[in-house]
């Protein structure tokens, strides 16, 4: 795929950790949540890969099961940015039988940044 650090920006989408690595309530991600947004903004990206439950929820506003979201392109907000949908790393770790599904989502993510 040949991707340079130089041209990859990675944050976590939600920019205020609870306490003991849990996983934030909705309150929680909302009052942070402006600050992605201007990070998103200032940014600009051509693409952005969202790792697991978490970022989807916060970046597509959805509850929907991540089976049913990766291997599909969505779009940021009111842009043309698209987004694509990928397990978490951790989750992978645990579930060793879906790590050949990020292939495919790699596969995707390429023809969308080199339009193949």
């Amino acid at each position: 795929m040949k991707l340079s650090r130089d041209n990859v920006y990675i944050t976590n989408t939600v920019k205020c950790r609870p306490p003991e690595n849990r996983n934030p309530n909705s309150d929680e991600i909302n009052s942070c949540s402006r600050f992605l947004d201007r990070q998103i903004s200032l940014i600009s990206p051509n693409i952005i890969i969202l790792l697991g439950k978490v970022a989807a929820e916060r970046l597509m506003n959805t509850s929907e099961p991540m089976s049913s979201l990766r291997g599909k392109v969505h779009y940021y907000k009111n842009t043309d940015i698209p987004m694509l949908v990928f397990y978490h790393p951790a989750y992978l770790l645990r579930s060793p039988s879906e790590k050949s599904k990020v292939w495919d989502d790699i596969l995707l993510m390429k023809s969308i940044t080199h339009g193949s």
